[in-house]
């Protein structure tokens, strides 16, 4: 193997240990990602992706769950993240947060793989942009949306505590976390080893709780109940990162988060004095995420 190795070039080489490594992008994003990194991780810097790669289309891992395709993909704008997971067997599908601007993306990729979409989840309502399921659903026959019930928006499925979003014989499992708002929720695979977590829990912080039914409270409550109750283990996929990290587990949460490893006074203390800017598109996002993401005129 190692005589292998050494007939490669330089360039075949840094390729081949890339593969091994978890890729990490970076970028600025908005200026609201500017300041919360500034306060929420004072005077520190993006880490320096080795590739210097400069914006993601997508990445993925391989997917723990036998028979189970994963994609991670990203929206540089908003610092988003959208998932793709699928049935290799059965080529259904479910989508979770996408991302208006992204769509013509997303469409090519589940076209590529041949898979059917079955539904677009959102986590929540989101205030930082607009989603693409109600355009999605005009161009793919028989596609669903869903969101939580305590949102307050349409959507054809009205999920709640312990709902399940089933593609092949794989499934996602609904877990309440509102804080962020009051229509928050995780995504919890059938078998604990992933979860996709929203606003609700970030990698090393949280979603901010000072605007649509925010409570600190409610958030630190709905982290510890139902998402550091999961197996260490537990892959954490939050709906946005502002540095360039792609991915957490439950049990580097819960020992690492600068937030939630306080007592729920100091993190009600913390949440209060973020003073952080209004998200720049809220006045638009909301009110067309109210609607599955398509305003009538």
């Amino acid at each position: 193997m190692c005589s292998v190795i050494s007939r490669v070039n330089p360039v075949q080489r840094a390729l081949a240990l890339a593969l091994t490594l978890r890729l990490r992008a970076t970028t600025e994003g908005s200026s609201y990602a500017a300041a919360e990194i500034r306060r929420f991780c004072p005077g520190l810097s993006a880490v320096t992706d080795p590739l210097k790669a400069t914006s993601r289309s997508y990445c993925s891992r391989m997917a723990l769950t036998e028979g189970l395709l994963f994609r991670q993909l990203f929206e540089l704008e908003s610092s988003t993240y959208t998932y793709l997971l699928a049935d290799t067997e059965t080529k259904e599908a479910v989508l979770i947060d996408p991302v208006l601007e992204t769509i013509d993306r997303d469409l090519k990729l589940i076209h590529e793989l041949g898979l059917n979409l079955k539904v677009a989840v959102n986590t929540h309502c989101h205030a930082d942009h607009i989603t693409s399921t109600g355009l999605m659903k005009k161009r793919l026959v028989g596609l669903k949306s869903a969101i939580s019930k305590y949102s307050g928006a349409s959507a054809d499925m009205l999920l709640s505590e312990g709902d399940k979003i089933s593609f092949g014989k794989h499934y996602l499992t609904v877990r309440d976390t509102p804080g962020h708002t009051d229509g928050c929720m995780s995504l919890v695979s059938g078998d604990q080893s992933m979860a996709f977590t929203g606003d609700a829990l970030l990698i090393r912080g949280c979603g901010r709780t000072d605007f649509q039914q925010g409570c600190a409270k409610k958030l630190y409550e709905s982290v510890h109940q139902k998402i550091f109750t999961l197996p260490d283990q537990c892959l954490v996929y939050p709906a946005h990162d502002y540095l360039g990290q792609t991915a957490s587990t439950v049990g580097e949460e819960r020992r690492f988060n600068l937030r939630l490893t306080k007592s729920v006074d100091e993190f009600v203390n913390i949440m209060n004095n973020l003073n952080l800017p209004k998200p720049s598109k809220i006045d638009v996002s909301v009110p067309a995420n109210l609607v599955c993401g398509v305003q009538e005129v």
